[in-house]
């Protein structure tokens, strides 16, 4: 699984205005209204693979590509809503984003156990260990975005540990979500890399 966003070497200091004060109306906004239906479809999928990897040990390759394009879409978003990156995400389940990168590959075969196991003990072996780390994560992303926006507002420049902060952390829950979502047999690892 390969998770990433490219550091610029330069980002915007009008864009990060922009985006902190308007970004809700013309970015999250659009994008949420959109990605709210499209979330419907994806756990009407997730259902429907659990029983399909149930019953046939494999995860229907249509509905596997959807689900990797909604997590696509939700890194985009999310890269540009945390200042990231530059630009504006682009719309659609096809969209290609160089500056965002989330490659999974669809496994042949999936185990029946480990589908078994996440639906009924998922919350207590994956959710509740990850959410606890990924909370003390998220409010170091929450300081670390705001004192990386006056950086990029004063030199132009995102500091590349900030942003590796950042990246890992949406990597680390990226990842808990793709296994969550049967993308993957391999348990996430507790690590921002």
């Amino acid at each position: 699984m390969n998770i990433g966003i490219t550091h610029q070497d330069s980002y915007s200091r009008g864009q990060l205005l922009l985006r902190t004060f308007f970004g809700i109306f013309y970015i999250a906004i659009p994008h949420l209204f959109v990605l709210y239906f499209l979330m419907i479809v994806s756990g009407i999928f997730n259902f429907i693979t659990f029983w399909a990897i149930l019953f046939t040990g494999k995860f229907p390759s249509s509905m596997f590509d959807y689900q990797v394009n909604m997590i696509r879409w939700q890194l985009r978003l999310s890269a540009r809503l945390n200042n990231l990156s530059d630009g504006y995400p682009a719309f659609g389940l096809s969209s290609i984003d160089p500056a965002v990168q989330f490659d999974i590959e669809r496994p042949e075969k999936s185990s029946r156990g480990l589908v078994l196991a996440r639906m009924f003990f998922g919350i207590i072996y994956v959710y509740i260990p990850h959410a606890i780390c990924l909370l003390f994560l998220s409010i170091g992303a929450m300081f670390v975005r705001l004192i990386a926006f006056w950086i990029v507002l004063i030199t132009g420049k995102f500091p590349v540990g900030m942003h590796n902060y950042m990246v890992g952390v949406m990597r680390w829950s990226t990842r808990v979500g793709a296994y969550m979502s049967y993308l993957t047999d391999t348990y996430p690892p507790f690590s921002r890399n």
